[in-house]
């Protein structure tokens, strides 16, 4: 029973740390989107 408890525990840290990592990198993505926006509009003018 201690071993299943330990396994479900690292199961969902691993989960959590997997989906931070995700919403992260979400971040990241919208702020290089945001960038090349800002190049796209500087290079028409």
């Amino acid at each position: 029973m201690k071993k299943i408890t330990t396994l479900l525990a690292l199961s969902l840290a691993s989960m959590s740390l997997l989906l931070a990592g995700c919403n992260t990198f979400r971040g990241v993505g919208q702020d290089v989107q945001k960038v090349g926006e800002k190049i796209e509009n500087a290079a028409k003018k």
